[in-house]
């Protein structure tokens, strides 16, 4: 490896990445068998040094690894000190620093390509109106809700989405990618309901609707900045002119202006029907905001507001008697306190055991009400008894039921979960107090028959922790029929493309089977209702009920509703009364109005004619109903027209156990974190500045110091972006253990070290010349590189222009790291320091082409580190060259077209498999670099004698040779170690003089002892009870990789022991 202090760690060994990000393209056979095998080798050789380290036994060597360690503690942070104001060019004329650091790299930048425009859309044209010949491309951010800091899942969102955009940029496309804040209704209000309780013990009714309502506005001004300087930091090339707040007056009058729109068309409609509704935050909310906890049975689980746990999970079965006879009729419920509200039994017609009871009535055992009994197809028989106690006000099938057979609907709970005074005896109890009260007065009246376990699933609020209760409400409703049908017909018809197309059929089953969406919530904090309810002295006007939709209007202000009213009814404006509705609209009625909404509609704006239809909707696959639906259906029927033509689903973010991610688990990690570092007790401060309860932040520092015990390295925005993007695997979710990102860091400082090698090689006057393509006259290793090169860029394109993601990181990182790094710059190391000045004029050329375009490929993904690189070379045209990294040309297979040289690949490929045999037998026998060997390579015939010929100097330098042999045939090798390569060759490395071959099988014997009790410990371990249903899938399969690399490594110690044994004969 180098003894150049410039390419110190260019060259060094990395760890191996993750495999997420090893997947290899299917089309590029050589690139995908050269990255495999080399990161084998970067690995094995990693874990050869480190044995090395723990087994040094010499004082001298000892002495010197304490004086490292001490100069790496001693060594100061790199910064940019530099008196850059805001919005210049950072200094790039001063040296590069002797290592990466990613918070010097990414000092200054961000501010430079705002202040210069790069990210909007009128960079370098007069005018939106002019059309561009290479396109558009327009996408709008996912908003991120404003109740705090952004966490790892928007992190992939940004890594991703900024990647397809910074693509698209350079491939010079007009670009715009509009950032936003969502309001965020319900989680916005618990939030700060909570920080005003805490801090002031008051709540939201204690202090008032408008004096609330600014509170949260303080919150929000907080935290929307800090969400957007988040964003920066991660790197994202938003248009940050273009930013916009749900709440904006823009997007709040086009909020008005779609529902009124909805509301006169008839599509919004109102009606009193089931809701989900939190008791906790007296509101309804989305199906998306209710978690399902699903029980196998008995099971006491902590609700707010009881001091006791609650029993779920069981049947309760109770016997109603029929009225007039001495029959009776047993029926049962998860939920008995539901029985004060059963208004009927429900049998199935062809069920012969009820047949008799037709026409019949149970009487309710504590209140004077006759309970028919009532015959419906929707009761399966072989359930239970076959009987079904029927509460049509607290449960959708009962409110089916209900209507079906003109049942009355009887509510049982007030809005914060007590009983009803309906209830008699248990009027104003807590629902759940009223579940035991209910159950003793059913046993004290002879009617309890048994309790029964019973698998069922709880619904929660995922912002309230509460129980969910179906409960009827009066509220505004979207009729989705009309418009679920055409979002289904749009991706049927190939209109709308949904990448990965798996989620087609979620698609189609969640929109064939639409409800009408619910869009009233509770609230203070979001779109008010802009709906009036009209009251009149007018005798010509009847008292109307708020349920009734004929009283109502929809208008942008109290004054147009007056006058519609006025119009509606037929009376003066002065003799109406409006009272506007309380509620706020759902947060995600604003979410789908977002594609079109920040561009000023309804007004015909430039904006919106320039960028409305956009090209993409990138989100994650968990909201691709409740948000990218809902953006489709209003998009057509408001506009006419889908918001986008093509939705990217990225995968769900879990931690490395494969868990979701949880406040209360410790597990949800800042992205600034990971990109500046943290330390565990830093970590617990965040914990305890959260809103999570004590016994919360119990559990979850016990999760950090597990996962964190040293806190999170710094790693930076760069190696963050690349980690992100090479573990997206379509359709897949991603364990993501945040240290690995770590490994990519030091991905950061092989480009580092390959610039400043490079930069002191070309020189300081180097001039590049203006062609990229190389003459014809170069070498056979610079011809090599550019079909590598050529490769690359093939993989890169065809990567993005289908969203696989890991495949363009993979083949930027195997260039980078296995093709520049770790051979041509090896091989081009003698050429630079020899007096040919023609061959130093080529590899100076190419070598200046390959750092130019890598970085060029890897700047969406690392756009810190590759402008930092870029700006440190000199141009081809500096006149007319782009200023900036980001807005410079992407490399085209055009661009390098005819130089991809399939034969030389593959004499390369062979050769490399030579090298890397050779270095792994050069690790078992401990050769360090400074000893050299001679070598045989015995080839099967002299084909591929020749072939390995013209590469013999590439081998001899980086296998460590001293004098290399290539032939067909092979006697009396004294004192060599026979390795094979392949069924056609084999490689010899001369050991005589060169190794103890006593103390070297005495060494090998030894580490071969250690290996075989380490696997005993290991299969002693996979060999206890419940091993396979108890141990997480996770830990299993880490198991049996460690099992498998400590058998190969036995093996291979083994074999070389017998190798050694032989020698020794000789």
């Amino acid at each position: 490896m180098s003894s150049d202090p410039n390419l110190q760690g260019a060259t060094k060994s990395m760890a191996k990445p993750n495999e997420a990000d090893g997947q290899k393209p299917k089309t590029e056979k050589e690139l995908q068998k050269e990255a495999a095998k080399a990161a084998k080798l970067a690995k094995f050789e990693a874990k050869k040094a480190k044995e090395a380290a723990l087994k040094a036994q010499q004082a001298s060597a000892d002495k010197q690894e304490k004086k490292v360690k001490k100069e790496k503690q001693e060594k100061t942070v790199i910064i940019y000190d530099s008196s850059t104001k805001p919005g210049e060019k950072k200094d790039t004329q001063r040296p590069l620093p002797d290592s990466y650091n990613p918070t010097y790299v990414e000092a200054a930048w961000n501010a430079w390509w705002e202040k210069e425009g790069f990210f909007k859309p009128e960079y370098k044209t007069s005018s939106l109106r002019e059309p561009n010949p290479k396109g558009k491309f327009m996408m709008v951010i996912p908003p991120p809700n404003v109740t705090g800091s952004l966490h790892l899942g928007h992190a992939l969102t940004t890594a991703v989405e900024d990647c397809i955009t910074r693509w698209h940029r350079m491939n010079g496309k007009t670009v715009l990618w509009n950032p936003g804040c969502d309001h965020a209704g319900i989680a916005t209000q618990v939030v700060v309901e909570k920080k005003l309780m805490r801090e002031q013990g008051l709540s939201r009714h204690d202090v008032g609707r408008e004096k609330f309502i600014d509170e949260v506005w303080k919150w929000k001004n907080q935290k929307g900045d800090q969400i957007y300087e988040q964003l920066r930091k991660l790197g994202g090339s938003y248009d940050w002119d273009r930013a916009c707040f749900t709440m904006d007056e823009k997007l709040y009058r086009a909020v008005r202006e779609a529902f009124i729109r909805l509301h006169e068309k008839k599509i919004i409609y109102r009606s009193n029907r089931l809701v989900n509704w939190s008791c906790t935050l007296k509101s309804a909310i989305s199906d998306i905001e209710v978690d399902k906890k699903e029980l196998k049975g008995r099971t006491l689980l902590a609700v707010p507001g009881y001091e006791e746990k609650v029993e779920f999970g069981v049947l309760i079965h109770f016997a109603y008697k029929i009225e007039n006879s001495d029959e009776e009729i047993i029926v049962a419920t998860t939920r008995i306190e539901t029985m004060l509200g059963d208004t009927a039994i429900a049998v199935h017609p062809e069920d012969k055991r009820y047949s008799h009871f037709k026409g019949k009535y149970a009487i309710h055992p504590f209140f004077d009400r006759k309970i028919p009994i009532v015959f419906d197809e929707f009761v399966k028989m072989e359930f239970g008894t076959g009987a079904v106690k029927i509460t049509p006000a607290h449960d959708q099938d009962d409110y089916d039921v209900g209507k079906r057979n003109n049942l009355p609907s009887i509510s049982i709970l007030t809005d914060d979960g007590c009983m009803t005074s309906e209830c008699g005896q248990f009027s104003n109890m807590k629902r759940f107090n009223a579940r035991k009260a209910v159950l003793e007065a059913l046993k004290a009246k002879g009617l309890y028959r048994e309790t029964t376990d019973n698998p069922m699933i709880v619904p929660f609020c995922s912002r309230s922790k509460d129980v969910i209760e179906p409960i009827l409400k009066p509220q505004w409703y979207v009729d989705c029929q009309d418009m679920a049908k055409k979002a289904v017909n749009v991706v049927r018809d190939g209109k709308l493309k949904i990448i990965p197309d798996m989620f087609e059929k979620t698609w189609f089953s969640w929109m064939e089977n639409c409800r009408d969406w619910c869009i009233s919530r509770q609230l203070w904090w979001g779109h008010r209702v802009p709906a009036y309810f009209v009251s009149s002295a007018d005798n010509s006007i009847p008292p109307g009920s708020e349920e009734d939709e004929n009283y109502w209007v929809s208008a942008h202000t109290k004054e147009e509703a007056l006058k519609k009213a006025s119009e509606k009814f037929g009376v003066p404006a002065e003799k109406i009364q409006l009272s506007q509705d309380e509620d706020v609209l759902d947060t995600w009625f604003s979410s789908g109005l977002f594609p079109f909404s920040i561009f000023g509609w309804p007004d015909e704006t430039l904006d919106l004619k320039t960028f409305y239809p956009g090209s993409l909707l990138e989100t994650g696959h968990d909201i691709l109903f409740f948000w990218v639906a809902r953006m489709v259906m209003l998009g057509q029927e408001l506009l006419g027209e889908l918001p986008f033509k093509e939705v990217y689903l990225h995968a769900m973010i879990r931690d490395a156990h494969g868990r979701k991610m949880s406040k209360s688990l410790g597990n949800v990690i800042d992205p600034i974190n990971v990109i500046q570092g943290i330390s565990l007790e830093d970590l617990h401060k965040q914990l305890y500045n959260s809103n999570l309860d004590p016994k919360e932040i119990e559990k979850a520092i016990e999760g950090q110091k597990g996962d964190y015990p040293n806190g999170i390295p710094e790693c930076g925005s760069d190696a963050l972006r690349f980690a992100l993007c090479a573990y997206t695997l379509q359709g897949k979710d991603i364990n993501l253990d945040v240290l690995r990102i770590q490994g990519y860091r030091f991905f950061c400082n092989k480009l580092w070290n390959a610039v400043r090698f490079a930069i002191s090689s070309l020189g300081d006057n180097y001039k590049p010349s203006i062609e990229e393509k190389p003459k014809d006259d170069i070498s056979l290793i610079d011809k090599w590189i550019f079909s590598r090169l050529s490769q690359t860029i093939a993989v890169c394109k065809n990567g993005f222009e289908g969203y696989e993601f890991p495949k363009v990181t993979t083949a930027i990182y195997n260039f980078w790291l296995y093709d520049l790094c770790d051979v041509y710059l090896e091989c081009i190391k003698s050429i630079l320091s020899s007096n040919d000045e023609k061959s130093k004029e080529n590899v100076r050329s190419t070598l200046y082409t390959c750092l130019d375009v890598g970085l060029r490929l890897a700047h969406p993904f690392m756009p810190f580190v590759t402008e930092e690189l870029w700006q440190r070379l000199p141009r081809r045209k500096p006149e007319t060259d782009a200023s900036s990294i980001c807005v410079s040309p992407y490399p085209l297979p055009e661009d390098f077209a005819g130089l991809i040289n399939k034969e030389l690949n593959e004499e390369i490929d062979f050769s490399m498999n030579i090298i890397k045999t050779i270095r792994s037998a050069r690790g078992d026998y401990q050769l360090t670099n400074k000893t050299k060997t001679d070598l045989v390579i015995k080839c099967e015939d002299e084909v591929l004698q020749n072939s390995l010929t013209k590469h013999k100097e590439m081998i001899r330098m980086l296998a460590k040779g001293e004098d290399v042999q290539i032939v067909t045939s092979a006697n009396n090798l004294t004192g060599y170690a026979m390795q094979t390569v392949s069924s056609k060759c084999c490689v010899y490395l001369k050991l005589l003089g060169l190794l103890n071959f006593e103390k070297e099988i005495l060494r090998q014997n030894n580490k071969k002892d250690q290996l075989v009790k380490k696997l005993e410990d290991l299969l002693k371990k996979m060999k206890i009870p419940d091993y396979e249903t108890k141990v997480p899938q996770n830990v299993k399969e880490q198991n049996e990789e460690k099992k498998k690399n400590i058998e190969e490594e036995i093996e291979k110690i083994s074999a070389a022991i017998s190798n050694l044994i032989s020698l020794q004969a000789e």
